[in-house]
């Protein structure tokens, strides 16, 4: 881990939060990351190109994310009076899409993308699933996909659902426009810290910046606070524009991990209201792994019907009437023919939404039983892909 003095030679200027709820506020700005991205990597012109950033150009949410294997510790002057800022070039660099033919990758490590900036909590679930593997950070989850299949590297690590907030929708529907397979997943615990600049006290905080998600889940705190709640990208954006504006009376809600790379003091931890709140990663490969029967395996399908009373019902028998436990179902509106129109009695008038069915179940592939179940389902089944069979993670 590097480590970097950052030494400057004047006070930066100070902001209070209703200066930065002003429309030309300089956090504010650097909160929408469309508009900071450009801003918070001005000084990010390293040559370090060992956890290039994938830049695209659309924009997705995500509750965490961030990467960069390891991190940067970045240590303060005691001198309070020059203030606290980040030595950016440390960081990983923003690939271009010129940069996307060719891997840095030296192949000692295996390099797992994830969504997000260093620190936040997708770079967790990477380095929970691959202790020692080179984190490659990307600013939306079609990029950590493209990453994969452009062999940039070789895994990716992509939250599919959270205890509290449901479901990542965005990642279901790349599933289907991506070819890549599952081969594993992740359990992670999320521990919210109150993160603010060296020697601040949470009592002095007047604002907090965080992803809207992760502010509703610490609603509790934040109101005993009286805090003005600011919507950041995601946890580490939060975490890294409150180091890099010295803001003193403005914290962010973030990681452990995000408050060692960006210099900031956990003032409060594991603040959020319901202690249980767990996020599940899925683990994208280019190729399958061999199923086998030595632990837990979950398999994972996704599949579409014809209209008709009962369909749904005989989808599912197929595991019921087999003893396989069905451990999530989750639909999509299939988005090339979202509505149906059904000739019926009243000539044609009703219409249907037609959708796509994703099914987890706690069996491997390589057991009979699946086998079984997904030779008679595919017997009515308009269409049916197998994503991924993979052992279950059983760790929190």
């Amino acid at each position: 881990m590097a480590l970097v003095k950052a030494v400057f030679a004047s006070k930066p200027p100070h902001h209070s939060p209703s200066q930065l709820l002003g429309s030309h506020s300089k956090l504010i700005g650097n909160l929408r990351y469309d508009k900071w991205e450009c801003c918070c990597y001005l000084s990010a012109q390293s040559h370090n190109a060992n956890a290039p950033f994938l830049h695209y150009s659309s924009s997705s949410s995500d509750v965490g994310g961030g990467g960069g294997g390891g991190g940067v510790l970045l240590q303060h002057d005691d001198d309070s009076s020059k203030g606290f800022h980040k030595d950016l070039s440390l960081l990983p660099k923003p690939l271009t899409a010129v940069d996307l033919t060719s891997s840095p990758s030296d192949g000692s490590k295996v390099r797992v993308a994830y969504q997000g900036l260093p620190g936040a909590y997708s770079e967790d679930a990477a380095l929970k699933a691959y202790p020692n593997c080179e984190t490659v950070p990307c600013d939306e989850f079609e990029a950590a996909f493209k990453a994969v299949e452009l062999w940039l590297v070789d895994k990716a690590v992509l939250p599919i659902e959270n205890s509290v907030e449901g479901s990542i929708h965005r990642n279901y529907d790349l599933l289907l426009r991506h070819r890549l397979h599952m081969v594993g997943e992740v359990q992670l615990r999320v521990n919210h810290c109150l993160l603010g600049l060296p020697g601040v006290r949470k009592e002095e905080l007047k604002g907090v910046v965080s992803h809207p998600q992760a502010l509703g889940q610490c609603e509790k705190v934040l109101s005993d606070l009286g805090v003005v709640k600011i919507s950041a990208h995601d946890t580490a954006a939060a975490a890294q524009t409150v180091a890099l504006n010295c803001v003193r009376d403005t914290g962010a809600i973030a990681s452990c991990r995000a408050a060692k790379i960006y210099g900031l003091d956990v003032l409060a931890e594991r603040i959020q209201d319901d202690d249980e709140n767990i996020t599940r990663f899925l683990i994208l490969a280019r190729e399958p792994i061999i199923p086998g029967t030595d632990k837990p395996y979950k398999t994972s399908i996704v599949f579409s019907l014809e209209e008709g009373p009962g369909e749904l019902f005989k989808a599912l028998a197929v595991f019921a009437m087999r003893n396989i436990n069905l451990s999530k179902i989750e639909s999509r509106p299939l988005k090339q023919r979202p509505l149906r129109v059904v000739d019926d009695s009243n000539e044609g008038s009703a219409k249907y939404f037609d959708y796509l069915f994703y099914i987890d179940f706690e069996a491997s592939m390589a057991d009979p039983r699946a086998q079984y179940a997904l030779g008679h389902l595919q017997e009515f089944a308009r269409f049916l892909r197998v994503l991924g069979c993979y052992p279950m993670d059983t760790v929190l």
